[in-house]
């Protein structure tokens, strides 16, 4: 879907104003964080584009609530422990735990600033270095897969020009044979190789159970 720019650029400048005045009142953010006692710490860094500003929100994940939002040219551990230790100063509440994605410079600013406050990793990165091993493995079974349904190609342009109904029945398994190798899913939650395993299982049961009938003959 296109979007014209213009139709982007004014919620991005009432985004930019809300999250100024947000961040511009540490009464409010005060009274949110004491109310609830503590505050576990979330930060992580945006790049739009490779080469430029990263913009580095910390935010508390008890209240939803950003606690900080500033674009740093670098990340070093130094540039990270002073938004670390702005944060300190805004909030009156201790803060008992950090959540990142484990980028080394991120651990080591909140060892720095933060020497007995336990860091833990994001749920998605946690769970994709644990499941490494079986994203392998299952990444190795969709490759073998793809070779046994290599040819989708000659088969379209031996189709070509025809318009009955066998032609259209092939095309749309030839559709969906693409549409099925190109569908990567979201590892680890979701194991492309068996997706793919299942998806050309059905197209392959489907075909079976037509030619049994003997209405789509195998030329």
């Amino acid at each position: 879907m296109a979007v014209a720019p213009r139709t982007v650029t004014p919620l991005l400048e009432r985004y930019d104003e809300l999250l100024t005045l947000s961040l511009t009142d540490p009464a409010r953010l005060q009274r949110i964080t004491q109310a609830q006692g503590r505050v576990i710490l979330a930060l992580d860094g945006l790049q739009p584009d490779v080469g430029h500003e990263v913009l580095w929100v910390l935010r508390d994940c008890l209240a939803g609530e950003v606690l900080l939002a500033r674009s740093l040219l670098s990340a070093t551990q130094a540039d990270l422990a002073a938004l670390l230790r702005t944060v300190r100063q805004t909030v009156q509440v201790p803060i008992v735990s950090i959540i990142s994605d484990g980028q080394l410079s991120i651990r080591c600013a909140g060892a720095e600033v933060f020497p007995a406050v336990p860091h833990h990793l994001w749920h998605f990165h946690y769970l994709r270095e644990a499941a490494k091993p079986i994203y392998e493995a299952d990444r190795h079974a969709k490759k073998e897969l793809k070779k046994r349904v290599r040819g989708v190609r000659p088969i379209e342009r031996r189709l070509a020009g025809r318009s009955d109904p066998a032609a259209e029945v092939v095309r749309g398994y030839c559709a969906a044979v693409r549409s099925a190798l190109t569908d990567d899913g979201r590892p680890p939650l979701e194991a492309s190789g068996l997706k793919l395993h299942d998806r050309l299982s059905a197209m392959t049961a489907r075909i079976e159970r037509v030619e049994k009938r003997g209405s789509c003959p195998r030329s």
